[in-house]
C-alpha cells in the first residue's frame, strides 16, 4: 500500500512547490510531477502514475483541478480507480474516496464544476451574442503567415518541426495546424 503523489502545474513557467510542500506531510512513497495543460489524460506522468498504482495505493493531490478538468474525466478516473481499488485523497477539498462520504462529496463537487463552467460558456456565448449585435464584436483577426506554401514545404521536407517553425513564424502550434490544414485542401482541391 503506497502513498502516491501527483503534482501538476500547466505551464513551465509555474512553480510546483506550493503542491509538493502541502503534499510532504503525507510521507509519500512515489511522486509523479509534471508541467502540462489537464484539457485531457493525455499526459505522460499521469499515465506512468495511472500504471504504477496498485490495489491498496492512495493518490494525494492538492486539488481537484490538478488531476480533472472536467467532470466527465474525473468520473472517469473515478471509476477506473474504484475497478484497480485506489484511494483518492484532495487536500484542498478535503475529499477521501476511500470513504463513502468522500465518493458522494467528489461527485458532487464535480457536478457543481461542471454546471458552473456551463454557466460561464453560457454567458459568454450571450456577451458574445450581444456585441455581435451592436457591431462592437469582429472576432479573432486571421493569422497570416507570408509565403505559407514555402514554409509548408519545409515542413513536408523534414527541414523542420511543426514545434520549431511556429516558434519561428510567432503562433501558436495549434494556428501552426490549422494553416496547414488550409494548405493542405488548397494543394489536393488543385490537383482534382
Amino acid at each position: 500500500m503506497s502513498k502516491i503523489a501527483y503534482v501538476r502545474v500547466s505551464t513551465q513557467e509555474q512553480n510546483e512547490a506550493r503542491q509538493r510542500e502541502a503534499l510532504a506531510a503525507r510521507g509519500i512513497d512515489k511522486w509523479f510531477i509534471e508541467k502540462t495543460s489537464a484539457k485531457d489524460t493525455d499526459r505522460p506522468e499521469f499515465q506512468k502514475m495511472m500504471e504504477w498504482v496498485r490495489e491498496g495505493d492512495t493518490i494525494y493531490i492538492h486539488d481537484l483541478s490538478r488531476i480533472a478538468r472536467s467532470t466527465l474525466d474525473l468520473l472517469h478516473l473515478l471509476n477506473v480507480l474504484a475497478e484497480k481499488e485506489v484511494a483518492l485523497v484532495s487536500d484542498k477539498e478535503n475529499i477521501d474516496t476511500g470513504t463513502a462520504t468522500g465518493k458522494l462529496i467528489i461527485t458532487v463537487i464535480a457536478a457543481i464544476n461542471e454546471f458552473e463552467r456551463a454557466n460561464l460558456l453560457e454567458r459568454q456565448r450571450e456577451g458574445i451574442a450581444i456585441a455581435k449585435r451592436e457591431g462592437k464584436y469582429t472576432g479573432r483577426k486571421p493569422v497570416t503567415v507570408p509565403d505559407l506554401p514555402r514554409h509548408y514545404d519545409r515542413y513536408k521536407r523534414r527541414e523542420i518541426s511543426k514545434a520549431a517553425l511556429a516558434r519561428e513564424l510567432g503562433i501558436s502550434r495549434p494556428t501552426l495546424d490549422r494553416l496547414f490544414s488550409g494548405c493542405e485542401r488548397r494543394r489536393s482541391g488543385e490537383q482534382t
